[in-house]
């Protein structure tokens, strides 16, 4: 058992003025000294006379001169009143008072540990679905700790009794003693039980400002993940805006040179008509069909692109009838398995079938007879395209250089996209959580990061 904890156990030790006696003691010394000394020096006669007034003279200045060290010493041998838990209970209310939360808890924790002697002391705050060592007896063992529910602190080892803190029905603290295999006697157990009565409104108002800290948090851990979010969709849409200009550039430059062409052509034709009309008007009606057809080509490949920005069936109908109607028209067979049983948001289903349509355009351009496999899944809180080419014109690196602005636009949306090799062919997996994260502002972890 520690010394204070002794001392609660015995009766008030009797007062006395340890300063005072302290002080005359010193006088009484110094007076001696000075007079022995005087009358050595000076003689009987002269000391008898002049020595009194060199002692008091001696004393008074060693009095001022050594007073600190006096008070300190005083201080220590002074007698302290009986001490009880209850008066450490009542010394830590008087903190709280003065606004010393951080004061009240570890005494809270010191009066159970002394009070009942025990080896361990803690008083645990409900924050969230957690218990959290918010003090400990001694300080510094465990402090910080957390346990999720109030079942596995009764089983900690170490814990041989606890007192849980109530607001209505809902657990705000536990109070807990350890004693280390020996008994936990009524008296403690009424002093646990007087503790957690006595504290009841100070642990409830700090288990209360903890859980409204642990929220401001994760407000702030949301609004941060917002932000970031709100940074991802722009990146994506820069991706995108790249992805389409280049797109329109390929598509247009050399189909619009070559529609002037013609026209310029069937116009040179008909200048020349004079000297050859039938000529002429043959020529230049070849000119014409010539443009009419590139002029064909090139609106069909608008519609081609229209359809890649927004295609309407991938609104209606979801990813994958979107993506049967790409492989339709590919140089290459295509086995499309799997589908999503429900519709996600809007971002993550067009995320993903962009992707896809890339991955198997790319794939699917230079031919070939073995089909490329192409399989659409959902496992968990992921969603996933998997394109599977048994013999593929470029390796997996090439590939990844290919499809960098998918890889972008699916990194802005949380996802990936992953090229590995698979002996002679290669393996594309693309995939994204279920839902934006950051847009859910539940007060729950989040989930997130790849299968």
């Amino acid at each position: 058992m520690s010394a204070t904890g002794a001392a609660w156990r015995v009766g008030p030790r009797v007062a006395w003025p340890v300063r005072p006696v302290l002080v005359g003691a010193l006088v009484a010394v110094v007076l001696l000294v000075v007079t022995a000394l005087w009358a050595w020096l000076a003689g009987p006669a002269l000391a008898a006379v002049v020595g009194p007034f060199v002692a008091a003279a001696a004393a008074v200045a060693t009095a001022r001169a050594t007073g600190p060290r006096v008070e300190r010493a005083a201080r220590r041998l002074a007698p302290r009143p009986a001490t009880t838990p209850y008066t450490a209970l009542a010394d830590t209310a008087a903190r709280v008072r003065e606004g010393s939360l951080a004061d009240a808890l570890p005494g809270l924790a010191r009066v159970l540990g002394e009070g009942t002697a025990a080896d361990r002391a803690g008083v645990w705050l409900a924050v969230g679905d957690e218990l959290v060592a918010e003090a400990v007896f001694p300080p510094g063992e465990g402090a910080g700790e957390r346990v999720p529910s109030l079942g596995l602190l009764l089983a900690r080892p170490g814990v041989d009794h606890a007192v849980p803190v109530l607001d209505g029905e809902r657990l705000r603290a536990v109070l807990t003693v350890g004693k280390g295999g020996r008994p936990v006697t009524a008296a403690d157990r009424r002093l646990v039980r007087d503790v957690a009565g006595g504290a009841h409104l100070l642990l409830r108002g700090v288990a209360r400002t903890a859980e409204l800290a642990a929220r401001v948090r994760r407000v702030d851990e949301l609004a941060a993940e917002t932000a970031a979010s709100r940074r991802r969709l722009e990146a994506a849409r820069e991706v995108e805006r790249r992805r389409l200009a280049t797109e329109l550039r390929g598509a247009t430059t050399d189909r619009l040179a070559a529609f002037r062409t013609s026209i310029i052509d069937a116009a040179d034709a008909l200048e020349d008509a004079e000297d050859d009309p039938e000529g002429a008007t043959e020529m230049a009606r070849h000119h014409v069909e010539e443009a009419r057809d590139r002029l064909t080509a090139l609106i069909d490949r608008f519609r081609v692109i229209a359809r890649g920005v927004h295609p309407a069936v991938l609104r209606e109908q979801g990813p994958r009838a979107a993506l049967e109607e790409v492989v339709v028209d590919l140089p290459r067979p295509v086995h499309l398995s799997g589908r999503l049983a429900d519709r996600l948001p809007w971002e993550i289903e067009s995320g993903l079938y962009y992707a896809a349509a890339s991955a198997i355009s790319l794939l699917a351009a230079p031919g070939g007879r073995t089909p490329l496999e192409v399989h659409l899944e959902r496992h968990g809180d992921v969603v996933e395209v998997r394109v599977e080419d048994a013999e593929p014109d470029d390796d997996a690196a090439s590939l990844r250089v290919a499809l960098a602005d998918d890889v972008d636009r699916l990194a802005a949306l949380g996802g990936a996209l992953q090229v590995a090799g698979r002996g002679p062919g290669v393996e594309l997996r693309a995939w994204l959580p279920d839902r934006l994260r950051p847009v859910v502002l539940d007060t729950g972890s989040t989930a997130g990061g790849g299968p």
